[in-house]
C-alpha cells in the first residue's frame, strides 16, 4: 500500500515513530515537503527512510494535490505536522479516502474559530479578541478585556510568543513586541483561564473514539508558558475528561490522532485551552508507545489508511511515567552536556512492574554542543529531554532527579 507523508522540517514524531511504523506495516512511503534536503540528511541510512522525497508548496493545498497527482494514486494520505492538517485533510479528500474533515482541522488550528464553534454551541464562552495584521494594537483599548488576560499568535505552536499580561500598558506592549518580530501575525487576546494543565490523548476512526490517557503538565513562571515536565495519567478524571470530549464533538474532532489541552478550576470544570489536532510530541508520543502496550504510531496509519478501530483498544495503566524537559536558563553557546542515553535505575523496583527491576530512563539531547542560541521562552529552549517509565510515580520521579542531578549542561557565553 502507499502512503503519502506531508511534513515541514523533519521531526522526532515522524523520524522515530511514524515512518518506523510504515516500514513495519510494510508501506510504500512518498515524503511531500517543501525542505527536502533536511530530511534527506535526516534518513540518511536509516531502515526506515521514505521510498522517495518529493519537493512542493505544501502549505498550498492547491500544489500539494497537484504534485501528489503526478505519481501513482495513494491508499492513504497523512501529516502530523500541526500546519498542515488541512492542507492533508483537502488532499485525502481529493483523491476520495478517508482523512479529517477539513472545517474541524480549521476550527482546532485557528484559535478563534475555535472559541466561536465552542461559544455558539453552548460549550464554553471564553472572552476573547482578536488583532489583525494591519490593526493598531492601541485598538485593543476599545475592548473590555479582563486582566489578566493571554496574548497569543491566533495559529501559533509551541508556547511561542505566548504571555501572560496583568493590565492594558503590557498587552499593548506584548502586542508590539510580537509584531517587531512577525508583522504578519494575527494575534489572540483571551481571558486568562486558571487551573491545572492538563492533556487527553485520543484516537478515533470517525466511528468510535479511545481515550490513550493524559498528562498533567507543569509550567514555567510566567509570563511564558513553557511545558517543563508530563507526568502521565492512565485514567483521567471522568468529569473533565467527558467535558473535553463534548467540546471535541462539537468542533468535529474525532479522527486520527488528537491532542488537545485544559485546565481545570478548582469548580471541577474542565476548559479548553487548545486542539492539537495530531498526535503529542516532544517525544511524549514516544513514551506512549512504550508505556501502554500498544502499536500507537501504527494505529494512527490503519486509521488514515481506512482501516477501522476495535471497539475494545486494550492498554496497560499499571505503570507511571513522566517526561523532563532540560531546558536553557540562558542565551549563549552549549559548552558540554550528556550524551544519549539508555538505563534502568534499579533502586525504583517494584514488583510485578513489568519493566525489569526498576525505572527504565531514555535522555536524548535535543540541542547539539557548541551551538549559540537566544533564550527564547519557548520550547526551542530544550536543550534535553528524559522520558521515564516504572511502576509506581514515587520511583520514577525519584529515578529522574537522581539523573538530572548526576549531570550538567554547561554554557558559556
Amino acid at each position: 500500500m502507499k502512503l503519502h507523508l506531508v511534513a515541514l522540517n523533519p521531526t522526532d514524531s515522524v523520524t522515530a515513530g511514524f515512518l518506523p511504523a510504515a516500514a513495519r506495516l510494510g508501506l510504500d512511503v512518498t515524503l511531500f515537503t517543501d525542505r527536502a534536503e533536511p530530511h534527506k540528511a535526516a534518513y540518511a541510512g536509516g531502515d526506515a527512510a521514505p521510498a522517495r522525497i518529493v519537493e512542493c508548496d505544501v502549505r498550498d493545498f492547491r500544489a500539494l494535490a497537484a504534485a501528489m497527482a503526478e505519481g501513482p494514486a495513494p491508499d492513504g494520505v497523512f501529516s502530523n505536522s500541526d500546519h498542515l492538517q488541512t492542507q492533508t485533510a483537502l488532499a485525502a479528500d481529493w483523491f476520495g479516502l478517508p482523512g479529517k474533515d477539513w472545517r474541524a482541522t480549521l476550527r482546532a488550528k485557528n484559535k478563534a474559530l475555535m472559541r466561536r464553534c465552542l461559544a455558539d454551541a453552548g460549550v464554553d464562552r471564553v472572552a476573547s479578541a482578536e488583532l489583525g495584521a494591519g490593526q493598531d494594537p492601541a485598538s485593543l483599548a476599545a475592548r473590555e478585556l479582563p486582566y489578566p488576560c493571554v496574548v497569543k499568535p491566533r495559529e501559533g505552536v509551541a508556547s511561542e510568543d505566548v504571555y501572560l499580561v496583568e493590565d492594558e500598558a503590557e498587552l499593548l506592549a506584548r502586542c508590539r513586541e510580537i509584531r517587531e518580530r512577525t508583522p504578519d501575525v494575527v494575534l489572540v487576546v483571551e481571558e486568562f483561564l486558571a487551573g491545572g494543565l492538563h492533556t487527553l490523548e485520543t484516537l478515533g476512526d470517525g466511528r468510535v473514539r479511545h481515550v490513550l490517557g493524559g498528562f498533567r503538565t507543569r509550567l514555567s513562571p510566567p509570563p511564558t508558558f513553557i511545558e517543563e515536565a508530563l507526568v502521565f495519567d492512565p485514567e483521567p478524571p471522568a468529569g473533565p475528561a467527558a467535558q473535553v470530549l463534548a467540546a471535541l464533538d462539537a468542533l468535529g474532532v474525532g479522527f486520527g490522532a488528537c491532542h488537545t489541552e485544559f485546565v481545570v478550576g478548582g469548580d471541577g470544570r474542565a476548559r479548553l485551552i487548545e486542539v492539537n489536532y495530531r498526535i503529542i510530541g516532544d517525544q511524549c508520543d514516544l513514551l506512549l508507545q512504550d508505556l501502554l502496550g500498544i502499536p500507537v504510531f501504527e494505529q494512527v496509519l490503519r486509521t488514515h489508511l481506512g482501516e477501522p478501530l476495535p471497539d475494545a483498544l486494550p492498554r496497560r495503566t499499571d505503570l507511571r511515567a513522566r517526561v523532563e524537559y532540560v531546558c536553557a536558563d540562558r542565551a549563549g553557546t552549549l559548552l558540554s552536556a550528556p550524551a544519549a542515553e539508555d538505563l534502568v535505575d534499579g533502586t525504583g523496583a517494584g514488583a510485578g512492574s513489568g519493566s525489569g527491576d526498576g525505572v527504565r530512563l531514555a535522555y536524548r539531547p535535543l540541542r547539539e554542543t557548541g551551538v549559540t542560541a537566544p533564550l527564547t521562552g519557548t520550547n526551542r529552549d530544550y536543550i534535553g529531554v528524559l522520558r521515564a517509565i516504572g511502576p509506581g510515580q514515587e520511583a520514577v520521579d525519584a529515578a529522574v532527579d537522581r539523573f538530572l542531578a548526576g549531570r550538567s549542561w554547561e554554557f558559556g557565553a
